[in-house]
């Protein structure tokens, strides 16, 4: 099949990209309105971008009911300038789902969830108790592209447990940590347990000795 996307429905373009561009790592934020009330919800369009400066990438669309209102989340974020990212890992993942859950503003999803919250080292919105590692981010900038927006966060602290850090590296032992990651559809994941692979890069002069040698 071939789709030409000048000529296709949204909503098939969406369930395209998202079975395509995948296992995406998971980012359960949590931000807070200028009163201090609390948000947290995932979202799957996000990744790093770059790391000098550390810049972190979170795509959030529109209320779906409301195309032309921003959803809480990058609400909060352009309002305030601040938000944690906390990582979704096996253990978190129902919580997690459940702050995916459209509850009305007067109830909080970190409570009904049964998330619990540590204050955050620098930044002003708290991070996740359960969570076993989490980012501080601060607005970088946010693009307004269709109805959807781009948010940049500068990463301006890191918190991870102890026992997942190398500190030879440092690394992150990811192999132990088992963050989850979104797949394609509603309530589709897959795990990162017991499935590294590795596969060593090779220079290129290490890659001609290897042909030469066929």
């Amino acid at each position: 099949m071939i789709y030409d996307l000048e000529k296709t429905p949204a909503g098939h373009i969406y369930k395209l990209l998202v079975g395509l561009v995948a296992p995406r790592p998971i980012a359960l934020i949590t931000s807070m309105d200028e009163r201090g009330h609390l948000n947290a919800a995932p979202f799957s369009a996000y990744n790093y971008l770059c790391t000098d400066p550390p810049i972190i990438g979170v795509g959030v669309t529109n209320r779906p009911d409301q195309p032309l209102v921003p959803k809480d989340t990058a609400r909060n974020i352009r309002r305030t300038g601040e938000f944690v990212v906390n990582v979704v890992t096996e253990d978190i993942a129902e919580k997690m789902n459940l702050c995916a859950t459209d509850f009305p503003p007067e109830l909080s999803e970190v409570e009904l969830s049964g998330f619990t919250t540590t204050p955050s080292q620098i930044v002003k919105p708290p991070r996740l108790t359960e969570a076993h590692a989490a980012m501080e981010c601060r607005e970088f900038t946010t693009m307004e592209i269709g109805r959807s927006r781009i948010i940049l966060g500068r990463v301006v602290s890191i918190y991870i447990e102890d026992r997942f850090i190398d500190t030879n590296g440092p690394y992150v032992r990811a192999e132990q940590l088992h963050a989850i990651g979104r797949m394609n559809g509603l309530g589709n994941y897959v795990r990162t347990r017991d499935a590294f692979i590795t596969i060593p890069r090779i220079s290129y002069k290490e890659w001609k000795v290897q042909k030469d040698s066929q």
